[in-house]
C-alpha cells in the first residue's frame, strides 16, 4: 500500500494548479459535487498515452478506486477518446501478463490489485484464464500463525487482506469469502489495535511495548476499514475506540487530524476513508469540530480549482497524484474500493472476467478447508484444466500436491470418481456433520467430488452440520 513519505515528490502536473477553493464549515453538497468533479478531471490527466496508469514499481493505479467512488468507470477513461486504450483494458492486460507484478513479488502486490481491478470493473478473480487475484493473495495465508497474510511483523499486508478479500465481493454483490475466513482475520485486527485505540503498520500482537505505542492516522483508517468491510458493526467496542482516536486528533480550526508526519491529505484521506467504509459520517457529530470544520472541510482545502489536484501539505504549490487519488476517494465517499459504476461508453460492461478455463493453460484456484473444531487451511492451489471447467475432485487432488501454503489438503475419500466426499484430512463426517462445499459464496451444500468448479470459484469447505 502506499505510504505518505515516499510521495512527497509525486508528478504535479504545475499546469493544472491554479486557485485554492477556500475551506468551509461542513462542505455543502454542491461543494463535494464540484471538488469531484474536478478531482476526476485531474486523475484523467494522470493517464499515459498508451491507456495505463500502472506499471513496474510505483503507479497511480490506485486511482481507480478514486474515480469508482466519485462514479466514474475506467472503461470510460480513454487518451484522447481512443477507447482501444481505455483504462480498464489496459490494467487488465497488464495484471495478465505473467511479469506482473515483479519477480519478487509481496502480499500487498496482489491486495492492491485485487482492489482496484474490483473498482475498474475486472472481476479480481477472473482476470485472465492464468490470473487469479484472491487465489494469488490466499497463497500467502501464513500457517503458522492463522488470520496473518503476509509477513505478521508488516501488519498491513493482514489490514488490506481483509480489505481487499472482504471488500472485493463478486459481480453479483456476493460475499465470496467464507465466514471462518473473515473471523480469522478479523481476530488478528482486534489483537493488533493499540492501547490507544489506533493501530500502525507494525505488528503489536503480543508486544506490551509496541500495543502502547501512539497509533497512526493512516493505518487507524485502514484497520477500521478491513474490520467493518469484514461484517463488524460500527457499534463494536473495536470501531468505537478507533472512532474516539481519530477524533482526538482533529484539528479544531482546519477540520485537520494531526498525523504523526505532520498534517497532509493523504493521512487525512486515509482516515476519512475508514470512517465511510465503517458509515460513520465524517461531517457530523465527533468530527464536526468546535470551530465548525470538518475532515472533509480540509481536503476540499487542499484541492486546486478548477484543476482538481489536491497538495499533500498546506503549504504546497502543485498537486501530489497520490494525495489527489487519497483526497478524491475520502471526498467521494468512498472506503478503500467501490464497486464500479455503470459505463456511459456504448456497449461497454459493468464488469469483465474470464468465462471459463482454457484447456492446456495453468491456472489457480482459492480454497479453505476448515474442519469444524477451529483448524482452518487456507492455500491457493494450481492446477492446469483439461476442459472449460473443472472438478471439486480434481482441486481437492491438485491441493494435496499444489498447494501454497502446503498442507492445505492431505487426504480425501473417496480418492477417485464423482460421488460424495466422505473424508477430507483423515476426518470423516459423522451423523448430520458432514463435508460441505461453497462457492462464491453459496449456501454450503453436500461436497461431491463431481462438484463442477469454474475459473475463478472461490472455493470452501466445510466439516459441519
Amino acid at each position: 500500500m502506499h505510504r505518505r513519505s515516499p510521495f512527497v515528490a509525486a508528478a504535479t502536473l504545475g499546469a493544472l494548479a491554479l486557485t485554492v477553493l477556500p475551506a468551509a464549515a461542513t462542505a455543502t453538497p454542491a461543494q463535494i459535487a464540484t471538488s469531484k468533479t474536478n478531482g476526476v478531471t485531474y486523475l484523467k490527466s494522470l493517464q499515459a498515452a498508451d491507456g495505463s496508469y500502472a506499471g513496474s514499481g510505483l503507479s497511480n493505479e490506485w486511482a481507480f478506486s478514486a474515480l469508482a467512488a466519485a462514479g466514474t468507470a475506467a472503461v470510460d477513461v480513454t487518451p484522447g477518446g481512443d477507447t482501444s486504450k481505455n483504462a480498464r483494458t489496459v490494467y487488465r492486460a497488464l495484471l495478465s501478463t505473467s511479469g506482473w507484478p515483479s519477480a519478487s513479488p509481496v502480499v500487498t502486490d496482489y491486495e492492491r490489485a485485487t482492489l482496484n481491478a474490483y473498482a475498474a470493473g475486472i472481476d479480481p478473480a477472473r482476470v485472465s484464464a492464468s490470473r487469479n487475484l484472491v487465489a494469488d493473495a490466499y497463497g500467502y495465508w501464513q500457517t503458522a500463525e492463522p488470520g496473518y497474510f503476509g509477513p505478521s511483523a508488516t501488519f498491513n499486508g493482514t489490514v488490506f487482506a481483509a480489505l481487499a478479500l472482504n471488500g472485493a465481493r463478486t459481480p453479483s454483490g456476493a460475499q465470496r469469502t467464507p465466514q471462518a475466513l473473515r473471523d480469522a482475520i478479523v481476530t488478528r485486527v482486534r489483537a493488533n489495535q493499540h492501547n490507544d485505540g489506533g493501530w500502525n503498520y507494525s505488528k503489536a500482537e503480543g508486544d506490551a511495548t509496541q500495543l502502547a505505542a501512539a497509533g497512526d492516522i493512516d493505518m487507524t483508517g485502514a484497520a477500521m476499514a478491513a474490520l467493518c468491510v469484514s461484517g463488524v458493526p460500527n457499534t463494536d467496542a473495536a470501531v468505537v475506540r478507533a472512532k474516539a482516536f481519530l477524533k482526538s486528533k482533529l484539528i479544531a480550526n482546519s477540520g485537520a487530524f494531526n498525523a504523526a508526519f505532520g498534517v497532509n491529505t493523504d493521512s487525512n484521506g486515509w482516515a476519512v476513508s475508514g470512517l465511510n467504509a465503517c458509515g460513520i459520517n465524517p461531517q457530523t457529530g465527533d468530527f464536526l469540530t468546535s470551530q465548525g470544520k470538518t475532515p472533509v472541510d480540509f481536503l476540499i482545502a487542499q484541492q486546486f480549482n478548477p484543476g482538481g489536484g489536491f497538495r499533500y501539505l498546506p503549504g504546497d504549490t502543485g498537486p501530489s497524484a497520490y494525495a489527489s487519488i487519497d483526497g478524491l476517494r475520502a471526498v467521494a465517499g468512498g472506503g478503500f474500493t467501490s464497486a464500479p459504476p455503470v459505463p456511459v461508453t456504448t456497449g461497454a460492461p459493468q464488469w469483465v472476467g474470464q468465462g471459463s478455463f482454457t484447456s492446456g493453460t495453468a491456472a489457480k484456484l482459492a480454497l479453505t478447508v476448515d474442519d469444524g473444531a477451529g483448524g482452518l487451511k487456507v492455500c491457493s492451489v494450481a492446477l492446469t484444466p483439461t476442459g472449460p471447467t473443472t472438478t471439486l475432485g480434481a482441486v481437492l487432488d491438485a491441493a494435496a500436491s499444489a498447494a501454497t501454503p502446503s498442507g492445505c489438503v492431505t487426504s480425501v475419500a473417496p480418492a477417485s470418481g464423482t460421488g460424495t466426499v466422505t473424508a477430507v484430512n483423515g476426518k470423516a463426517g459423522s451423523g448430520s456433520n458432514t463435508w460441505k462445499v461453497s462457492i462464491d459464496g453459496s449456501a454450503f451444500a453436500t461436497a461431491a467430488r463431481g462438484t463442477t468448479v469454474g475459473v475463478g470459484d472461490t472455493i470452501a469447505v466445510r466439516w459441519g452440520a
